[in-house]
């Protein structure tokens, strides 16, 4: 089909495939970028960069000015909803997220309903700065961590390896968990269409710990939740074009996409080519999947690794981005590299 004059990221969200695949990256405002290192000094903290509107916008902004990516995604955190609760949350350096542990039922009947979005106001106000600075053909994303996943970092008040805390308590006492759940789906709502009003073309749902959890538990704590908000925020923007990233799902992701209604997945990895393009492609556009080691690696692996996701998918509906998040290690020239090879 032929390039759209609008924003070919849309577009293909839209169910038009485009002969050179949309292209951006997770987490392409980040610490392999010198630019942005120089904004996070002047910064202080990292919540203290999420909530400075101007300096928010900028890191969104800069690798847009760097690279021509199809879609910025605005700079913030899905720990944001957590805090707009009332939740202490800080990052510390080299740990990452801490918050006050909701382990038990006792702590969960302390945990807010509703958010102050008050306090979430420099992330759209953040997205108002943006949308007016991107050319018209660059899309906006905005987005929000899936309950499951925010509620694991709740739940443990921190992250680890294999988020047992949430696991053991989703099965120990479910009706506290699916509180918690229940407080971060209404809440993620509210927040998705704040941004889809500030400027957001699109919304993306992050399930980072989706592929921890057993059939049946995926079913109830990652597909469920995540319908009810995309069936919550198209109640009011019923065109509202959604990504789901349950990350780890593999044979899962078919079922996950016909219950959630999402206009794309965004796959990782390790996703088996045919069974994405037969299962999950054929009905809605697929996002990825490019392993972030070999973007470091670069050179003729790297080459073979993007010629590969262009021929799994790029015949269907395809954005290409990573199988996940970009790390700091990563070389400019390699992410240069990648473009080329993309765009052709």
């Amino acid at each position: 089909m032929p390039q759209s004059s609008t924003k070919p990221f849309i577009d293909v969200l839209s169910g038009q495939r485009q002969s050179v695949p949309p292209m951006w990256m997770m987490r392409q405002a980040g610490r392999y970028l010198p630019e942005y290192r120089a904004v996070r000094a002047k910064a202080g903290g990292f919540l203290d960069l999420c909530f400075n509107p101007e300096l928010a916008a900028e890191v969104t902004l800069q690798p847009i000015r760097r690279f021509g990516f199809d879609a910025a995604i605005i700079f913030s955190d899905i720990l944001v909803i957590p805090y707009a609760l009332g939740r202490e949350v800080r990052f510390e350096v080299g740990e990452g997220p801490r918050l006050e542990p909701l382990d038990d039922p006792a702590k969960v009947a302390t945990l807010a309903t509703h958010a102050d979005f008050g306090k979430l106001e420099p992330v759209f106000e953040a997205l108002r700065i943006v949308r007016g600075a991107l050319d018209p053909r660059t899309a906006l994303i905005g987005f929000c961590g899936a309950p499951w996943t925010v509620a694991t970092y709740m739940v443990a008040g921190h992250g680890t390896p294999d988020q047992a805390p949430a696991r053991m308590m989703a099965y120990r006492h479910p009706e506290a968990f699916s509180e918690i759940i229940d407080v971060l789906v209404d809440n993620s709502v509210q927040y998705l269409l704040a941004q889809l009003a500030a400027g957001a073309d699109a919304l993306q749902i992050f399930d980072t710990w989706a592929g921890v959890l057993p059939p049946a538990e995926f079913a109830r704590w990652s597909v469920e939740p995540t319908q009810r908000i995309v069936e919550g925020v198209r109640a009011k923007v019923p065109d509202a074009k959604i990504i789901g990233f349950p990350r780890g799902a593999g044979a899962l992701l078919p079922g996950y996409v016909e219950a959630t209604g999402v206009n794309a997945v965004s796959i990782d990895w390790t996703a088996e080519p045919a069974f994405i393009r037969e299962r999950v492609q054929s009905k809605v556009a697929v996002q990825g999947n490019l392993d972030p080691l070999v973007l470091i690696t670069g050179g003729a692996a790297l080459d073979r690794a993007v010629d590969n996701v262009l021929a799994n998918f790029a015949a269907g509906r395809l954005i290409f981005n990573l199988g996940h998040g970009i790390q700091p290690a990563t070389p400019i020239a390699h992410v240069e590299q990648m473009i080329r090879r993309v765009r052709g």
